[in-house]
């Protein structure tokens, strides 16, 4: 294949894949924060009928992006995660709360929010340390 053939087949895929801009074509930097899109493992949209916020990880961190259509919400939000669960409650409403589950699990400290431009980016750092605990178990007959 030509290298403009390539090009136009991975810009129709990535069309259909994610969300459009009016030129057409996705933007990378609102989905991936800057990050180059080879470098991500995975991308996992989770929407609540409150609140639009996406998740994806790479080789090192989890992002949380969250779309804020009211700078208000920054002074009322609350955000709070587990090693599997980012939750974050008080927007859009303040009885509101979101649960979004983790693709890979996270250490408890290290993380770090970013707003720009509408967008709460979250940052949370995987832990590389599985937690695995052998169960013994006996045969009854």
């Amino acid at each position: 294949m030509k290298p403009e053939e390539i090009n136009k087949y991975v810009h129709n895929i990535m069309g259909n894949v994610f969300p459009q801009q009016s030129n057409g074509m996705p933007n990378f930097n609102d989905i991936f924060g800057g990050l180059n899109p080879e470098n991500a493992e995975s991308k996992n949209n989770q929407t609540s009928a409150k609140l639009n916020a996406s998740v994806f990880d790479t080789h090192d961190d989890v992002y949380v992006k969250v779309f804020i259509e009211d700078e208000g919400w920054l002074h009322q939000m609350k955000l709070y995660h587990t090693s599997n669960q980012m939750i974050i409650e008080a927007i859009p409403a303040y009885e509101d709360k979101t649960t979004i589950t983790l693709p890979a699990a996270v250490k408890r400290k290290g993380s770090k929010a970013n707003y720009q431009d509408g967008i709460l980016e979250i940052k949370l750092p995987k832990n590389a340390q599985a937690q695995f605990t052998e169960i013994e178990f006996t045969k009854h007959e």
